[in-house]
């Protein structure tokens, strides 16, 4: 069967997002969905106050509180107050936040040495270079730089 370049792409980025997940349920994180992920986003370079978090994900404060609340249970993310402002809490990664985050970076750099091995390191660096400009050229660049991906809706 025949598939378009979108389609092929489209259900190669889930498969892959499928199967990082599935390793990460594997190495002790059971319960993290790829929703997660577009919350923190926002921390992993410091923390930030639940109105700014709120902001950059596009959603009511009330909404990013909600998920702010559930990565907390989780023990993934932590709120504290703001050193400069004690009014104001900080949602932050917790040790176990930090845990994911190194966990996500090494399954998906062990998925893409695969990758490499599977379809040659020539024709996996193109893959990259072609779906980096893809993104591009569909306008998601800026909000991968920027850690402002949106879930979709």
């Amino acid at each position: 069967m025949e598939i378009d370049l979108v389609t092929a792409v489209h259900l190669a980025g889930l498969a892959l997002n499928a199967e990082a997940l599935r390793r990460l349920h594997a190495v002790g994180h059971p319960e993290v969905r790829e929703s997660h992920g577009f919350v923190l986003q926002h921390v992993v370079e410091g923390p930030r106050p639940i109105g700014e978090i709120a902001g950059r994900m596009g959603v009511t404060q009330q909404a990013a509180s909600k998920a702010v609340a559930e990565l907390e249970r989780l023990g993934y993310l932590e709120r504290t107050a703001d050193p400069r402002d004690a009014r104001v809490r900080l949602v932050r990664l917790a040790a176990r936040g930090g845990a994911l985050v190194e966990d996500t970076r090494r399954i998906r750099a062990e998925m893409e040495e695969e990758l490499a091995a599977a379809l040659g390191a020539g024709r996996a660096a193109e893959l990259r270079s072609a779906a980096r400009a893809a993104l591009e050229w569909a306008g998601g660049g800026e909000a991968v730089r920027t850690r402002r991906v949106r879930a979709p809706s």
